[in-house]
């Protein structure tokens, strides 16, 4: 699988966004400011993923739903903006552009899928799944929570997982199926490192149980 990915990322060398997450975070700043404007319909109504209504031929909910912003109030959409930004900035940092672009396209393409099996689709999954990759590659990294308050990136990835798992365990069969793919490229990707670490960390583990530690 690895060396199939590799291809992919060969051949979107000459294709590749650079600094795509800051193109992503703009235009899911411009949505939430067209919320705010006098339009005939909701922006987010107009541009979310609509399976019924993509058949009837309103193609572009299969990529705008892509730059939904969060809800809540300005001043938590421009943090969550900026962790996006900084979140996807450190990963194309650590894997280039190219394969940064590969798996965001890939978490866009699944998220299609997972729309069409499920009737809609959101973007909340693809940018938990960086969160995710963040964590796996920076486990050290601190942010400050309130902007005092000092936690590792490692925690925040495990209690991301937690949310899922639970998220997974409380929805139905089709939204199961959807999660799943939605969370393809993490797996993918990052699967096969987070595995080994989890596993040498229950290694490391039971030596302390066992020695007393």
């Amino acid at each position: 699988m690895q060396k199939f990915l590799n291809r992919l990322e060969w051949k979107m060398n000459r294709y590749a966004v650079r600094d795509l997450m800051k193109y992503v975070c703009l235009m899911m700043l411009g949505v939430f400011v067209l919320e705010f404007l006098p339009l005939p319909k909701s922006a987010v109504q107009f541009l979310r993923f609509d399976r019924a209504l993509i058949l009837k031929g309103q193609v572009w909910r299969l990529l705008t739903f892509a730059i939904l912003p969060p809800t809540g109030s300005l001043i938590w959409i421009l943090l969550s903006l900026y962790f996006y930004y900084f979140i996807g900035s450190s990963l194309e940092s650590r894997w280039g552009s190219a394969r940064f672009n590969l798996y965001y396209l890939l978490g866009v393409i699944c998220n299609i899928g997972a729309g069409f099996l499920c009737g809609s689709a959101t973007n909340e999954y693809l940018n938990l799944s960086l969160l995710l990759c963040f964590a796996a590659m920076y486990p050290d990294h601190e942010f400050m929570i309130m902007f005092f308050l000092p936690i590792k990136a490692k925690w925040i990835g495990i209690a991301d997982a937690v949310l899922l798992i639970l998220l997974f365990v409380r929805t139905d069969w089709a939204g199961r199926i959807g999660m799943v793919l939605s969370l393809l490229p993490f797996f993918l990707f990052l699967g096969k490192d987070v595995f080994l670490q989890a596993k040498m960390a229950w290694k490391r583990l039971q030596f302390r149980i066992r020695s007393g530690r």
